[in-house]
């Protein structure tokens, strides 16, 4: 696959979902959930190296956190499924630790943070149609939590809305081996193009 991904950095954005302490760090609500298969991929230095290698070659770098004010005002009284487990557990609470992007992924100068995401589809809530379409972008490249989950629907639109949609397979994680290498395996290669890091690292060397 290095071999045949090519990638223009001016139209190339890298899309990092949910890189916050309640997922990525020991302590956050979430971790312990997600930390086998982030352990098994070594998703965060991975996915290091590709933001690494973005900023390097000039591509966009964007950030999706997924934010709630306490008492979870922004979604229904009665949540259900995943975001009954954000819920439940107090988790992404603006301006807490569990909310902040993780150190080694913070926001660089130059790097777009993403705001609105409430849900699980990044386009659904926020402004990132809109950013990529006045920077001109037509390739995104997508990272983050869950890899059946927010990155999953967020490959989904972004396949839909006519984007060209690169899906980092080894910078994602779900709360099992099962359910991430089912998504990799069989809804990943039908809404996107799945690559490791080290594909998109070599691509952007060649750029």
């Amino acid at each position: 696959m290095s071999d045949q991904l090519t990638l223009d950095p001016t139209t190339t954005a890298v899309v990092l979902i949910e890189y916050q302490n309640d997922f990525t760090s020991p302590g956050g609500v979430l971790h312990d959930a997600v930390s086998g298969v982030m352990d098994a991929t070594g998703m965060l230095a991975n996915t290091r190296a590709v933001v690494d290698a973005a900023r390097a070659a000039g591509v966009t770098v964007m950030h999706a956190p997924i934010t709630f004010t306490a008492g979870y005002n922004e979604i229904s009284a009665h949540p259900y499924g995943i975001l009954k487990g954000v819920v439940d557990g107090k988790a992404f609470v603006k301006g807490g630790w569990g909310a902040e992007i993780v150190d080694d992924l913070a926001p660089a100068e130059g790097d777009i943070v993403v705001e609105g995401k409430r849900g699980l589809d990044t386009f659904a809530s926020t402004n990132l149609d809109f950013i990529l379409r006045s920077k001109g972008i037509t390739t995104i490249v997508l990272g983050g939590f869950l890899t059946n989950c927010c990155v999953e629907s967020t490959m989904r639109t972004g396949y839909e809305n006519g984007y060209r949609v690169i899906t980092l397979t080894d910078c994602v994680a779900a709360t099992s081996a099962a359910e991430h290498d089912n998504a990799i395996t069989y809804d990943y290669p039908m809404f996107s193009l799945p690559v490791r890091a080290a594909d998109v690292v070599a691509a952007l060397g060649r750029s």
